[in-house]
């Protein structure tokens, strides 16, 4: 199906599965940064809102910080990737 190929396209792109890793937990865009280190404030930004436009991941603006600030969580497919890419994962036996 289209979307199939879609799926592996945007998971071949070069920032979707770090991106993903690094929102195991929500983030606000400096801290994905900062897990990331090397990545560009304009290839993250392009990354999370390609990411956001695929429903993989969402944004929410916190509104009780100071100034404003959005913070983003992997949701969906984003949310499995996270999952399958976090070193935490321990397999239940």
């Amino acid at each position: 199906s289209a979307t199939h190929n879609d799926d592996h396209a945007l998971l071949r792109r070069a920032w979707t599965v770090p991106v993903l890793t690094s929102l195991r937990q929500p983030r606000h865009f400096n801290e994905i940064g900062r897990t990331l280190g090397t990545v560009t404030d304009r290839a993250l930004s392009l990354s999370l809102k390609t990411l956001e436009d695929r429903d993989w991941v969402r944004r929410k603006i916190n509104y009780a910080s100071r100034p404003p600030r959005a913070v983003y969580s992997s949701v969906n497919t984003g949310q499995v990737i996270s999952r399958l890419t976090a070193p935490e994962i321990t397999l239940l036996g």
